[in-house]
């Protein structure tokens, strides 16, 4: 189990509901569906929850015996998806492969969401990893306090990207320009993938990415990476400094990106359990492992009660940003 740790399983569980067993489903079975699975990606495809879902499916195909489907359901910053999975029905059929934006961002970001912090029950999560600035090769900054000089010099004038509103490259690029005392236009997009596109085309000047998603357009030179996000540096990019190593105003600024699967509330505990002990095994594989290194990543595989710990701490931990920045959106 990889940076959900056990000391986290004592924090609150308000995020999860209740995990309790169907009738005639007892805490010991091993379901298996007898029907096709769907997993629904609040985002466009090419972004990390994507590849993720892309990942999974196959893998879970194969252990339950029954076709696994990706679907994308973007937009409202991963809120439509979301609504989707959270109004299906609790047979473990069909799946939502979540991320910090509408499972903790959004709860403090929206003022009335169409769903709550309980309409969604923890599975496990599936990869963490940092956020990397990356510049358009027209920016005159090759570090990253040299971005923020010129941020400084032309207030306002400079646009950075984000895969929407709510998600965490948007929040992570909030809390760098409060940090600083910056200022930019932020141009939301329908995913990571469009987001990027509009990055190399020099269309927007900047953006917070996932390091998941991103690190090919780094490694093609296509854009240029000034920092990432974690306190410490990525193993992928051991040249790029973490952004508190560069600046004073930073030293407490520390976001990992998150993803992970979510199912209805009512799903009963025996599914729930099921289908955690198959992402276990898939975690495990190579083939995953080696990919989440390629992509900088981490597994974020956990217990039902450790992944509901950890949503539940980045609920609250994104709650105080978005209250001091004083954003409030209306969802849809």
């Amino acid at each position: 189990m990889s940076m959900i740790t056990r000391r986290t399983a004592l924090a609150s569980l308000l995020a999860a509901p209740a995990l309790a067993p169907a009738p005639g489903l007892s805490q010991a079975s091993d379901w298996r569906p007898s029907q096709p699975l769907r997993i629904i990606v609040p985002a466009a495809p090419g972004g990390t929850a994507d590849i993720s879902a892309r990942l999974l499916a196959p893998y879970l195909q194969t252990h339950f015996g029954q076709n696994c489907v990706v679907e994308n359901r973007s937009g409202a910053g991963g809120v439509i998806g979301t609504a989707e999975v959270v109004r299906a029905a609790p047979d473990g059929l069909t799946m939502l492969l979540g991320n910090i934006g509408p499972q903790a961002i959004g709860h403090s970001l929206y003022r009335s969401l169409p769903y709550a912090r309980d309409s969604l029950l923890p599975v496990s999560g599936t990869v963490r990893g940092p956020n990397v600035l990356v510049v358009h090769p027209s920016v005159p900054a090759k570090t990253l306090p040299e971005l923020v000089a010129h941020l400084k010099a032309n207030p306002g004038k400079l646009s950075f990207g984000s895969p929407g509103v709510g998600q965490s490259p948007h929040l992570t690029g909030v809390w760098f320009n409060q940090a600083t005392g910056t200022e930019a236009i932020h141009i939301p997009f329908r995913g990571a993938g469009p987001a990027a596109v509009e990055l190399v085309a020099g269309n927007i000047q900047y953006m917070w990415d996932n390091l998941t998603s991103g690190i090919q357009q780094i490694r093609g030179g296509r854009v240029r990476a000034l920092a990432v996000s974690s306190a410490d540096r990525n193993p992928q990019l051991p040249d790029v400094p973490a952004a508190r190593e560069t600046m004073p105003e930073l030293a407490g600024f520390d976001v990992n990106t998150w993803f992970g699967i979510f199912l209805p509330a009512a799903t009963p505990r025996p599914i729930a359990e099921s289908i955690n002990r198959a992402m276990k095994s898939w975690s495990e594989t190579e083939e995953v492992k080696a990919r989440w290194r390629e992509m900088g990543g981490v597994s974020l595989y956990g217990s039902l009660e450790d992944y509901a710990a950890f949503v539940n701490g980045e609920v609250e931990k994104w709650a105080s940003v978005i209250r001091k920045e004083g954003l409030q959106l209306d969802a849809g």
